[in-house]
């Protein structure tokens, strides 16, 4: 049984996607070991907690990067975490936490990237006037949005858009993208060539 650690800022949307999919067994094998918010007033965290998940609330306020990282990790350890998955975690992750999970950290961004990194993703895209945007499931590197690609899915770009309309059909693309990517990472059916993740 591989085991998760689900880290949260905010809503919780793609964690709870992760869940669902563990649940009815589209992720197999796997269970969620703990589910860490960076802040005490994530609505994630009410989540996890009704679904009886194991979570941990340690705050980063006031705390360096690596300061912080370090809390994280030993609780990853604790929990004997497998597979790190950032699920709107809003904070960049130190060079020394991505060494001790190589290619077992991943995140998803709501763009095509490398088109449109870091914060307000579908903003940008709205603004630069794309006729396709999409979302991202990569490894996560020690440089903001920028690790081998996993998986991506696209969605058209409509006329009418605003940030709310795009950003609603960019997510049920996340939610479907981030089971498969975790399936592949979990399966150890891929290498790396380069920057390219190969599906094996």
């Amino acid at each position: 049984m591989k085991r998760l650690g689900i880290l949260i800022s905010g809503r919780g949307s793609n964690f709870e996607a992760i869940a669902d999919s563990i649940d009815a067994g589209r992720i197999p094998n796997a269970e969620i070991a703990v589910v860490i918010s960076n802040r005490p007033e994530a609505r994630g965290v009410e989540t996890a907690r009704r679904r009886g998940l194991n979570t941990v609330v340690i705050p980063s306020k006031g705390l360096d990067r690596e300061t912080y990282d370090r809390m994280v990790v030993e609780e990853l350890r604790k929990n004997q975490v497998d597979l790190v998955c950032l699920a709107g975690f809003m904070r960049l992750l130190s060079a020394w936490f991505v060494e001790q999970y190589p290619l077992k950290i991943l995140n998803i961004h709501p763009s095509l990237l490398p088109s449109f990194p870091g914060l307000d993703a579908q903003h940008q895209a709205l603004e630069h006037g794309v006729k396709v945007s999409g979302c991202t499931v990569h490894f996560v590197d020690a440089c903001l949005d920028s690790g081998p690609i996993i998986l991506q899915a696209a969605v058209p770009v409509l006329n009418d858009d605003t940030v709310e309309t795009l950003s609603a059909r960019i997510l049920k693309e996340e939610h479907r993208i981030y089971t498969e990517a975790i399936n592949i990472v979990l399966s150890g059916k891929f290498r790396i060539e380069g920057r390219r993740v190969i599906l094996t």
